[in-house]
C-alpha cells in the first residue's frame, strides 16, 4: 500500500514537471523565431530549430509518462513502463535530427554571406530564453531524479544542453558585432550543431541500456546489503540476482536455496519475508519474486545449519558476506563462494 501511494504521488509530480515544461518550451520557441525573423542569424535559427525539438520531446515524454502509470493489461501483463525509456530514445534521436537540420541551414551561410541586424535585440532575446531554460532544466532534472523518472532527467539534460546552445549564439553573435566578420554567425551554428549530437547520442545510448535490461550496479549492491543484514541461517545461498526497469518500477527475482528438510510451507515464508524485507526497505521495486531451491551438499561448507540431518560435511562455520559479483551468477558457474 505504502509503495502504490509513493508511485501515485510520483506519477502527478512529474505529469506537473512535463506539462510545465511543455507550455514554457512553446513560448521559448516562439521568442527564439522571433529573434531571428528580426536579426535573420543562422546561429539564432538554429537555436530556435533546437526549440521545436524540445517542445515536441516534451510532448512525447508527457504521454510516455501518462502512458507508463497505465495498470497491466492482457497485452502488457509487465505493465507499460518499458515506455519511458523509448521516449529517452526518441528525444536523443530528435537532438540528432535537429542537429542535421542546423547544419543544412548553417552550411550555406558560409557561402552567401547576410546582412545581420538588430543584433543587441536579438541577444537580449537569446539571453533570456536561457536563462529560463536554465532553471526549468535544473528544476526537470531535481524532480527526474527524486521521483526516479529517466525521461524527465533527460528532457531536463536535453535543456540545460538548449542553454549551452544559446550561450553559444550568443558569443558569435558578440563576435560578429565586435569584428564584423559574418563568418562567425555559421561557425558558431556549426559547432553547436556538434554539441548536441554528443548530448542526443548519449541519450540514445541510456534508452538502448535500459531497453536491453542493462544492469544496474548501484541497485543491485542495495539489494545485496539488505540480504546480508538480515540474512539467518535458512538462507544458505542466493543465486542468479537479476533487476529489470520499468518506467520507475523495478522487479526483482533471483533464487534462495534453503535447507532440505525444510517443508513448502516453511520454504514459502522464508521467501515471502525477503520479499517483504525489500520491498520495505526500497520503495521503488513494486515486484520481488523468489524462486526456492533445496540446497546442494557443495554448500555445507558454506551452510549455517549446524545441525542438519542431510549434513555431508562437518560445520565449520565458514559463510561470508554475500557479494555482488557472485549472487548475480548461476550457481553452477560461481565456483567457490
Amino acid at each position: 500500500m505504502r509503495n502504490e501511494q509513493i508511485i501515485g504521488s510520483t506519477y502527478t509530480t512529474r505529469l506537473r514537471a512535463m506539462t510545465l515544461a511543455l507550455v514554457v518550451g512553446a513560448l521559448l520557441m516562439a521568442v527564439k523565431f522571433l529573434a531571428y525573423f528580426i536579426t535573420g542569424s543562422a546561429a539564432i535559427l538554429s537555436d530556435a530549430l533546437e526549440s521545436i525539438i524540445n517542445v515536441v520531446a516534451s510532448g512525447f515524454v508527457l504521454y510516455s509518462i501518462y502512458l507508463s502509470h497505465q495498470p497491466p493489461d492482457k497485452s502488457h501483463p509487465y505493465g507499460h513502463g518499458k515506455i519511458e525509456y523509448f521516449a529517452v530514445g526518441f528525444e536523443g534521436a530528435l537532438i540528432i535530427l535537429a542537429a542535421g537540420a542546423i547544419l543544412y541551414k548553417a552550411i550555406p551561410a558560409f557561402f552567401q554571406v547576410r546582412m545581420l541586424s538588430k543584433l543587441d535585440f536579438g541577444i537580449f532575446l537569446v539571453l533570456g530564453t536561457s536563462v529560463v531554460n536554465l532553471v526549468l532544466g535544473l528544476f526537470l532534472i531535481r524532480t527526474g531524479r527524486r521521483t526516479r523518472s529517466a525521461p524527465v532527467e533527460a528532457d531536463g539534460k536535453h535543456l540545460l544542453t538548449d542553454v549551452f546552445t544559446s550561450v553559444g549564439v550568443v558569443i558569435g553573435l558578440v563576435l560578429v558585432k565586435l569584428t564584423g566578420w559574418s563568418w562567425w554567425d555559421p561557425i558558431t551554428a556549426c559547432a553547436v550543431a556538434v554539441n548536441i549530437v554528443i548530448t542526443g547520442w548519449h541519450l540514445v545510448k541510456e534508452s538502448f541500456g535500459r531497453l536491453m535490461d542493462e544492469a544496474d550496479p548501484e541497485l543491485l549492491e542495495r539489494i545485496v546489503e539488505i540480504l546480508n543484514q538480515h540474512r539467518h541461517p535458512d538462507w544458505i545461498d542466493v543465486h542468479q540476482l537479476r533487476t529489470r526497469h520499468y518506467g520507475n518500477k523495478v522487479h526483482v527475482d533471483f533464487h534462495l536455496v534453503v535447507p532440505r528438510s525444510l517443508g513448502l510451507l516453511e520454504a514459502h515464508l522464508e521467501a515471502k519475508e525477503i520479499e517483504e524485507k525489500i520491498l520495505t526497505s526500497l520503495p521503488e521495486v513494486a515486484e520481488v519474486i523468489v524462486h526456492v531451491d533445496p540446497c546442494e551438499y557443495p554448500l555445507c561448507q558454506w551452510c549455517l545449519q549446524e545441525k542438519c540431518q542431510d549434513r555431508s560435511k562437518d560445520f565449520i562455520n565458514a559463510a561470508k558476506p554475500w557479494r555482488v559479483e557472485k549472487v548475480v551468477m548461476k550457481r553452477q558457474h560461481r565456483g567457490e563462494q
